[in-house]
């Protein structure tokens, strides 16, 4: 439902997952009892979290761990990951950076060219560690890399861009033919990032295998106060999901949803799938991670930008290994830890045995759900008000 903002002017009121709550089911499951795993056609992953495309996230090291927990983690093909043979002492340099001129030296860092055999070394690197290989690439550099990317055994390739759609012209490049690409791939491609239900259901029929959703809500990304776009990502996920379900009924073709970005800790993450998403990506979380590279620190993938960053680096502490964060035990109480148990109580709640059901859980609005009752915490910040 729209709203006059002024004469003749209409806005959506849209949600974010603050605003939301879900509503406990009829019956009751064991958590031990729920399966939290998704599909990507043919390709069952037990874990529906990937960890995003971010340098201060995911290495090679980093991807391997992650799918031995069965995850998956992302190598940013554009990132300094393939820019330098030993790119460990490029983050060292750039987490030691003052904040005033750490903008000026990522962009400096990422002035270094890509080099292709880097990219094969990587994700042969992936590969070795014996679980699946996911790499990801701006849509300008698609083509190319993937070719790379798949002859060195990729197994999932990720075309991402701030605002992703099937018709995109430029005087400067040639824009990507989302189609094309699909079609000589012969591995699943996801693609993002997109937020509305029209762009959602027109990158489906270029034969993609996912789609990401989000513009904006990332804790690194600045997006949303520098161009001042975005949707929040309840009504976002809803939007998308309902044009998978649509294209599902016309074509047969399920393509998953990933809400990606906005997720502070278990609670949102619940939220995202219940507003309609098959996975999650997330970075925050897994920046804090004993086995990230940026130890401690993570930065937005548009930070590097020469003319226009739109990331910053911000610090979020090391808290735990990429197990612990994932199923734990849990040592903190904010819900950055033990993820999975998080999602597998709350569908156990909820009343979901798996993540179809769970996309089918009651939702409210409760602007208040957030404050209500816990004055103590916010006077004392530890829990829900860290």
């Amino acid at each position: 439902m729209s709203e006059y903002i002024s004469r003749g002017r209409k806005a959506r009121r849209c949600y974010g997952f603050d605003e939301i709550a879900l509503v406990p089911g009829e019956i009751s499951i064991d958590p031990n009892d729920v399966d939290v795993s998704w599909t990507m056609g043919d390709m069952k992953i037990e874990v529906p979290i990937l960890a995003a495309a971010m340098d201060g996230l995911v290495d090679t090291k980093f991807a391997i761990e992650m799918g031995k927990l069965g995850g998956l983690a992302v190598l940013n093909l554009d990132g300094v990951q393939t820019r330098y043979e030993d790119p460990g002492i490029v983050i060292d340099e750039l987490i030691s950076s003052s904040a005033e001129k750490v903008t000026k030296l990522i962009q400096n860092l990422y002035r270094e060219p890509v080099k292709e055999d880097l990219i094969e070394k990587r994700v042969s690197e992936i590969k070795e560690g014996g679980v699946q290989a996911v790499a990801s690439s701006i849509p300008q550099h698609a083509d190319r890399y993937g070719d790379i990317a798949q002859n060195a055994g990729v197994d999932i390739f990720v075309v991402q861009s701030q605002v992703s759609t099937v018709k995109h012209y430029s005087s400067s490049y040639k824009a990507l033919n989302f189609g094309d690409f699909c079609n000589k791939m012969k591995v699943p491609v996801i693609v993002g990032n997109t937020v509305t239900y029209e762009t959602s259901l027109e990158l489906m029929k270029t034969g993609i295998s996912a789609l990401l959703v989000g513009i904006g809500p990332g804790a690194a990304c600045t997006t949303r106060g520098v161009l001042g776009i975005g949707v929040p990502q309840v009504t976002a996920t809803a939007d998308c999901a309902a044009a998978r379900d649509f294209w599902f009924k016309k074509s047969g073709k399920y393509v998953p949803i990933i809400t990606d970005g906005g997720m502070s800790g278990g609670g949102d993450l619940c939220k995202a799938i219940a507003s309609g998403a098959d996975a999650v990506m997330i970075g925050s979380a897994f920046a804090r991670a004993k086995e990230a590279p940026g130890k401690g620190y993570h930065w937005g993938m548009a930070t590097s930008h020469e003319n226009l960053p739109r990331g910053t680096r911000i610090k979020v502490g090391v808290t735990g290994t990429i197990k612990q964060i994932l199923f734990g035990p849990a040592e903190l109480d904010d819900g950055s830890q033990n993820l999975v148990g998080a999602l597998r109580t709350s569908m156990g709640a909820l009343g979901a045995s798996n993540i179809t059901e769970m996309q089918l859980a009651k939702i409210i609005i409760a602007p208040s759900i957030q404050t209500e009752g816990k004055v103590f915490q916010v006077a004392q910040k530890v829990g829900m008000a860290k």
